[in-house]
């Protein structure tokens, strides 16, 4: 009998040596989007059993970290963290692992207990995830880069609005390696944003000049702001539009 052509990642990664078929997506996440480069340190959350660690390992060559709530079996190179990755004692011992300076990438493909119920599985992946998003943003340094499993559903427009709010390059994508069955898609960001501004907040300020473009500038927190449409000394209510990583656009919402 024929073996189900569904399975073919899973006998290839036997075949290979990988402890699973994911290892196929995390290469085919990095062969288009160029996440993991040489010399990375990458963070690996809900690294069991270590599919994603032994790719990264590999591209890298690097610091490779891996958490989880279970033992991870050895991986030459790897070092492991077991422990849960929203506890301030999991971040502390990855961060004395990484370095102050921060790890280059954290990746996460963890999937939660699933039910059966569709609902109800959405709603835990999207508290995972969430869970890791707010890890990653506390280990990565400045321009560094994420991938995570999400689970599609109703909330899955509002976290990825999430993810953008802190990466100045955000995709959604589905490697040939996932089942065409699952519901998983990956989410990809680029180049960290450690900006202290976000996309939405709203400030009054008065407009101190005019950049090179005719557009106002201003600075809110240390940080470069072109408001479009004002005057120099004009007092106006701004909303922020676009975060990139040295400066940040805003629109009038209100003259004053």
């Amino acid at each position: 009998m024929a073996r189900d052509r569904r399975d073919s990642y899973y006998w290839q990664a036997k075949s290979d040596g990988h402890r699973s078929r994911a290892a196929f997506k995390l290469t085919q996440i990095n062969k288009k989007f160029e996440v993991i480069n040489e010399g990375d340190t990458v963070v690996d959350l809900g690294a069991a059993p270590g599919g994603w660690l032994q790719v990264a390992k590999k591209i890298s060559g690097g610091r490779v970290i891996g958490v989880d709530l279970q033992r991870i079996k050895p991986i030459d190179g790897v070092d492991t963290v077991k422990g849960d990755m929203t506890a301030d004692r999991t971040i502390e011992k990855i961060i004395k692992l990484v370095g102050e300076g921060g790890a280059d990438v954290v990746i996460c493909d963890a999937a939660p207990n699933l039910s059966g119920n569709w609902s109800l599985d959405h709603g835990r992946s999207i508290a995972l995830v969430t869970s890791a998003l707010e890890c990653a943003k506390k280990i990565l340094k400045p321009q560094g880069h994420f991938v995570v499993k999400v689970f599609e559903g109703d909330m899955f427009k509002d976290y990825i609005d999430e993810v953008r709010n802190s990466f100045t390059y955000v995709r959604a994508y589905t490697p040939k390696a996932s089942r065409t069955q699952s519901a998983e898609i990956y989410i990809i960001g680029k180049k960290f944003l450690t900006a202290p501004l976000r996309k939405g907040d709203k400030f009054e300020v008065t407009i101190e000049k005019l950049g090179s473009s005719g557009d106002g500038a201003v600075v809110i927190k240390g940080f470069v702001t072109f408001v479009k449409d004002v005057k120099v000394g004009e007092h106006v209510r701004i909303k922020i539009d676009d975060v990139k990583p040295n400066f940040a656009f805003a629109n009038v919402i209100e003259r004053l």
